[in-house]
């Protein structure tokens, strides 16, 4: 029997498979809604600014254009042009196939992955404290600790990769991949409330209502915790604790998928459409 165990191929407890199934449910689904937030992204600045017509950002929910701000305007440009890539590309690190068989791009993509989302980081800072395109100190805060965790998180996915550690490189890749999708998480957030809700429950119009506050840090926060969760379940507990594990998770990959089903039908899908009619 040790003869043939040993001999053999490695056989994985139904737990670990269970849990790596439904991990890779979870990333198929944030696979799609990432690139349909692209394809948002693309419609609704990219497509204006190539006709020239960038004032039509001053529809959109972000207030993107404001007559006589270059300056803001074009950071603004930048940073919904560089969350278009990292979202198009930053997924795709997660793919466990694409590690193992394209080196290559893994590399390149992490670097422009980092490179984006610090650049990005930075945009939202300035957009913050000196356009104050938020409507409340609350989200100002929310924004500014979550560009912090990118940075720091996403200096030690650079230092590890440079130091060869493997292992902790795709913690902490996987650490800065959850932060870095903040305003991702909260689009889904939202829609995910509103329609398990059937309604905006505890949403202000100027973004001050209780469930706004809770989402302006939870966006990236629960995301985060939950990454951490899954890691330490992962390396350390036991059968039972992977199976309760892998259950949770399936929730979370259909409140994502809820999410995702939301933002491209009502908020994203519409804007798409009323971009490429105009």
């Amino acid at each position: 029997m040790v003869q043939a165990a040993t001999a053999g191929p490695i056989l994985r407890p139904a737990p670990d498979k269970v849990l790596t199934a439904t991990a890779g449910a979870w990333l198929a689904t944030a696979l799609i809604g990432q690139w349909a937030f692209v394809t948002y992204i693309l419609a609704s600045y990219a497509w204006p600014a190539a006709q020239g017509n960038i004032a039509a950002w001053a529809d959109r929910a972000l207030k993107g254009y404001e007559p006589g701000d270059t300056v803001g305007n074009l950071v603004f440009g930048a940073h919904v042009m560089m969350a278009a890539v990292m979202s198009f590309g930053g997924a795709l690190q997660l793919v466990p196939q694409i590690r193992a068989r394209a080196r290559g791009f893994h590399r390149w993509n992490g670097r422009v992955f980092l490179a984006t989302a610090f650049a990005i980081s930075l945009g939202g800072l300035y957009l913050v404290w000196v356009r104050h395109a938020t409507t409340t100190l609350v989200g100002e805060i929310a924004i500014t600790l979550n560009a912090l965790l990118i940075f720091g998180f996403g200096a030690m996915a650079w230092k590890t990769a440079v130091a060869r550690d493997i292992a902790a490189h795709r913690r902490w890749a996987m650490r800065t991949f959850m932060v870095a999708n903040g305003v991702w998480f909260m689009r889904l957030g939202y829609m995910a409330w509103t329609i398990l809700n059937q309604g905006p429950v505890g949403m202000g119009d100027n973004l001050e209502g209780p469930f706004d506050v809770f989402l302006s840090f939870a966006a990236y926060l629960v995301p985060l915790a939950g990454v951490e969760a899954y890691l330490r379940i992962r390396d350390g507990a036991g059968p039972t604790g992977k199976a309760v594990a892998a259950g949770v998770l399936m929730v979370l990959t259909a409140i994502t998928a809820v999410g995702v089903f939301g933002a491209a039908a009502f908020m994203w899908g519409p804007r798409i459409v009323q971009a490429l009619a105009a």
